[in-house]
């Protein structure tokens, strides 16, 4: 075994990354200051959003996202059950009800004809929109989605947290970045250390929308606003109005000082983990028994995460473990989870999705992943699967 062991996933903190936050630490704000307006307004040009609303982490991101959209008690919303738990959560925050779409087998994200069938097979104004992810940093064809989504009058939260710096090309050939919100009406993007921009725990939530934008900003900070225009009175500048009942979801200064530094380097970081990538799929074609993540040429694919399918994936995982790779598995199927269980799903539910889990193993993938422990990651892949 390994003397250090190979994680899955790793931040990459640089001396650069380091000196920003100092230099926060010594200025006057530590929190609601102006470096949060500058990570939103710097993330924001980079995905081509009009708008983007810093928060203390992707969940609550996820939860404001559903907020602002008015979900509420008695609303269902459609799915992926190939997801971290809160893409699902954020609806049941807000009281609604979840109803999960199987997914493709070659993509892993939400099944666009399964989409269309549950629509079909159910009255007009069943549901009330869909939660799609970005799974591993494989984007979906939004225009595709909205098109469903407005055939039947559904809002679209996309939950982008694999994949800032992914693409997709539209009908028209030209490539749409993730989290633009052209056709999605809110993008939700993630800074947890293992993700591509890292500021410890952070999120991001971006909309073309200004209603949206308006209620992001309210609910983000315990339903209080000062701005004028929107105060029923106004008794005096020190004067502030609670309009709705909100959350303290905001991130710090100190958070987004790190976070605009760690922008500053994020399509290095993409390159790198399309370097891995390629590693990767050279080294495994052709060695029957590994299926390698699907590559098309009108996608760029961010690659959070790089996932191979084998027929013995327990097996793998533990011989990897004992030789000091610290392979993972994304995810266990959501609708299997004992709490969603309860409204009746289980085994055989959702086929493909649970027939993908029962194979799925992901490898380590970080910007800092050196050439050397790539190399024996590969290496002892291959030994065990030739067994």
């Amino acid at each position: 075994m390994r003397e250090k062991p190979i994680p899955y996933g790793r931040q990459n903190i640089t001396d650069e990354d380091v000196a920003a936050v100092i230099e926060t630490l010594r200025s006057d704000y530590l929190t609601q200051g102006p470096k949060i307006t500058e990570f939103e307004e710097k993330f924001a040009a980079y995905v081509g959003a009009p708008y983007a609303v810093a928060v203390n982490n992707a969940t609550s991101g996820l939860h404001l996202a559903a907020k602002a959209l008015g979900v509420a008690p008695g609303q269902r919303v459609i799915v992926t059950p190939m997801t971290f738990a809160a893409s699902a959560n954020c609806i049941r925050y807000c009281g609604g009800d979840v109803t999960f779409c199987d997914i493709d087998p070659e993509t892993y994200l939400m099944d666009a004809r399964k989409l269309e069938k549950i629509l079909e097979e159910n009255p007009a104004g069943t549901f009330a929109g869909i939660v799609i992810v970005d799974f591993a940093g494989y984007p979906h064809n939004l225009e595709e989605f909205r098109k469903i989504a407005d055939r039947h009058g559904l809002w679209i939260i996309e939950d982008a947290c694999h994949a800032p710096g992914a693409w997709w090309t539209d009908s028209a050939g030209n490539r749409q970045l993730t989290g633009n919100c052209r056709f999605a009406d809110c993008t939700v993007f993630s800074f947890h250390p293992v993700k591509h921009i890292a500021t410890g725990e952070g999120g991001m939530v971006t909309t073309a929308r200004p209603d949206l934008l308006e209620r992001l900003r309210l609910f983000r900070t315990h339903g209080i606003t000062r701005d004028p225009s929107l105060l029923e009175k106004n008794d005096g500048g020190w004067y502030y109005e609670m309009q709705e009942l909100g959350f303290n979801y905001r991130l710090t200064d100190i958070q987004a000082a790190l976070g605009v530094s760690q922008l500053s380097r994020a399509e290095q970081g993409l390159r790198r983990r399309q370097e891995i990538a390629r590693r990767y799929d050279e080294a495994f074609s052709g060695i029957e028994g590994i299926r390698t993540p699907r590559r098309t040429d009108d996608i760029y694919h961010a690659f959070h995460l790089y996932i191979i399918q084998v027929e013995d994936r327990k097996g793998l995982y533990d011989f990897l473990r004992s030789e000091g790779v610290l392979a993972q598995v994304h995810y266990a199927p959501l609708h299997l989870m004992p709490y969603y269980r309860r409204d009746g799903w289980k085994e055989g539910s959702l086929p493909v999705v649970e027939e993908y889990y029962r194979h799925c193993l992901s490898l380590p993938m970080f910007p800092t992943l050196t050439d050397e422990e790539q190399q024996y990651v590969i290496d002892k892949v291959i030994e065990y699967v030739k067994r």
